[in-house]
């Protein structure tokens, strides 16, 4: 019997070097799609998925991001005085629970594998999810749910460890880790190797990693002791190739959209879906849209 996945990590440290200068003093995380941050977005998907315990591994200049996820008691006392109460019950709803929430630092930028690796003593020895707070996700139309909830079911059925995947054109492969692929069920299917940013023209699939990942416990040790990759940082993708050689990894194919709000293309595109999916101003965003004509 599987292990149910209870804890999430959300590496959150980075610069955000590509929105300067919004982010000299604005963690990116806390840059808004429509009305919310981006990392709220990222959290409610894992919540959605039932984390229970949210993970996040911050650097210097991201106390901000504690704050959002604590009780701010003037708003609060302000909002319920001025009768706003649809405001009020909006910023009780995005609270993980007392004592969900754990805050760590990972106090050199020395890539993705050093960040997970930063939360080990916070996850313990059990399984537990990764998402890449740059990656915001939307459920598809056969509304199974946003990547994580999908990758916790693929868990389910295979256990093991899962990476979510997504398809792109042979030309981009060089800049993502691919996975090769093995049997294939069609949503998910046996990983049977990976490759971090594969030369252009020797990349095993179009399939890339897209930023959700299960993983067991066993990846911290590894981590610890494995060489810098790519970039001269500590890959994560080159742990989960060593994992790979004593546990099972499947990807799961995502029923859905993930916009990369990591590049400003991807942020805006996210903010135009957002918008258009959100009941509250989809009609008259929709208005402002058709002003500016056809492209």
């Amino acid at each position: 019997m599987t292990k149910r996945i209870r804890k999430a990590v959300f590496p959150v440290a980075g610069l955000g070097t590509r929105f300067l200068p919004a982010t000299k003093s604005i963690p990116k995380e806390m840059l808004t799609i429509v009305d919310r941050p981006v990392l709220q977005h990222v959290v409610e998907e894992a919540a959605e998925a039932g984390i229970e315990h949210f993970i996040f591994v911050t650097g210097r200049g991201k106390a901000v991001i504690e704050d959002h996820f604590d009780i701010n008691y003037e708003l609060d006392d302000t909002l319920r005085r001025r009768g706003k109460v649809k405001e009020f019950e909006a910023l009780k709803a995005q609270l993980p629970a007392a004592g969900a929430t754990s805050f760590t630092r990972q106090q050199a930028p020395l890539g993705l594998g050093h960040a997970v690796w930063c939360a080990r003593e916070l996850v313990g020895d059990e399984p537990f999810a990764v998402l890449l707070p740059d990656m915001v996700t939307m459920a598809g139309p056969q509304n199974s749910g946003r990547c994580l909830r999908q990758c916790v079911e693929a868990y389910e059925k295979h256990g093991g460890n899962i990476i979510a995947v997504e398809e792109v054109s042979p030309e981009e492969t060089h800049q993502y880790g691919v996975v090769s692929i093995g049997k294939d069920e069609g949503a998910s299917f046996e990983i049977t190797g990976m490759v971090e940013k594969p030369p252009k023209g020797t990349a095993p699939s179009t399939s890339i990693i897209s930023g959700r990942y299960l993983l067991g416990p066993e990846i911290f040790a590894i981590l610890e002791r494995i060489e810098k990759g790519a970039g001269g940082e500590i890959q994560l993708t080159d742990g989960m190739k060593e994992l790979a050689k004593t546990q099972a990894f499947h990807g799961v194919r995502f029923d859905g959209k993930t916009y990369d709000c990591g590049s400003k293309i991807g942020f805006l595109a996210a903010n135009v879906a957002f918008a258009l999916a959100n009941p509250d101003v989809a009609s008259a965003f929709k208005a402002e849209l058709k002003k500016f004509g056809p492209f």
